[in-house]
């Protein structure tokens, strides 16, 4: 066991033996059994705090050594309501494809430095740099679209801007290292406007593939009001029709997409393997970066739950205390009352 205070030691010790001293001295002097008692659990109390200051702990384990190659992989990934089209595998969401080739991906690149970044009406950057695949995976299997009532129109350069800040930076601060870019998307421009070049990342790219979600048929689009409440969401509606809207890929844009980067374009559906992305990307050599220290084995919270204990009933005593002195002023003042009577 180790300590871990959360004030000097010695603070702790005078502070909470000047208050464990004043208990003592109130629980020896003469009094009724139940100011004993009272003082008693007060002394108990002080004893607790000085405990849960001290804030004892089970040494921490060391967790196994982190890893890392040379390779930095960046996920970029569409999260436009046209996402939602149910036509992967048999009438899934794209977003379903999309989940499993990211974290296939990052599994057959184990040891790069991965990132995740979302894009719909704004570029959301989920996952930094990161050795932890654990933390890639949980955003992964968080993402949703975006909510339907928010949609203004999808536009497939969004991220662009913000891609390029981030790739530039990585390459100045880590020249040595590789960066592989995985674009996942439909290619569906909605926007009502020409989509802007990815030309200029294309420098800071040294690897990757543009991977295409979809069908030429389409499929529909599910509503999504970012909570669950249980019921059944309804389609999104093509207004100019009054049927379901139907979201079908653009795989030229998607291949202008993969020519502007200098990278493949790759249709994906659900019976194929993705691992023609990752064809030519070597992670390199693995370094570690020593073992890390897991969290703390907190022990504090055992002697919590007595002083809270304690603590409802120094309350329960004291707000008898206060009704019984309320009584005993009320009684007194009628007596009071009947004697100036009486004597009147």
């Amino acid at each position: 066991m180790i300590l871990d205070p959360v004030l000097p030691v010695w603070f702790l010790v005078v502070v909470a033996g000047a208050l464990a001293v004043f208990a003592i001295v109130q629980l020896v002097s003469p009094g009724s059994g139940r100011s004993r008692w009272m003082w008693l659990s007060r002394l108990v109390m002080v004893l607790l705090l000085a405990v849960i200051a001290l804030r004892p702990a089970l040494p921490a384990p060391t967790l196994p050594p982190a890893a890392s190659g040379d390779v930095d992989v960046y996920f970029v990934v569409d999260t436009t309501s046209s996402m939602a089209a149910e036509d992967w595998g048999d009438g899934e969401p794209r977003l379903d494809g999309v989940r499993e080739d990211v974290l296939a991906i990052a599994e057959r690149l184990i040891g790069a430095r991965v990132s995740l970044v979302t894009f719909d009406a704004v570029t959301v950057h989920r996952v930094p740099l990161t050795t932890d695949v654990s933390a890639l995976a949980q955003a992964t299997r968080a993402l949703e679209q975006e909510i339907t009532t928010y949609s203004a129109g999808s536009s497939i350069d969004e991220p662009v801007e913000y891609l390029t800040g981030i790739l530039t930076e990585d390459a100045a601060e880590n020249p040595e290292r590789s960066r592989i870019l995985y674009y996942l998307g439909d290619g569906e421009q909605t926007s009502g406007r020409e989509p802007g070049t990815f030309a200029e990342l294309s420098a800071a790219v040294d690897g990757g593939a543009v991977l295409g979600y979809g069908t030429e048929a389409g499929g529909p689009m599910k509503q999504y009001t970012g909570y669950d409440d249980g019921t059944e969401q309804s389609y999104i509606q093509d207004y100019s029709t009054g049927t379901d809207a139907i979201s079908r890929i653009d795989e030229q844009a998607l291949g202008t997409i993969a020519e502007q980067l200098g990278l493949p374009y790759i249709h994906r559906d659900a019976d194929t393997s993705v691992a023609e992305a990752t064809d030519g990307v070597r992670v390199g050599d693995v370094e570690s970066a020593g073992e890390v220290p897991a969290a703390q084995g907190e022990l504090y919270w055992i002697a919590a739950i007595p002083l809270a204990a304690l603590a409802l009933v120094e309350l329960a005593w004291m707000l008898a205390a206060v009704l019984r002195s309320g009584v005993v002023g009320r009684s007194g003042a009628g007596r009071r009352d009947g004697r100036r009577a009486s004597h009147g």
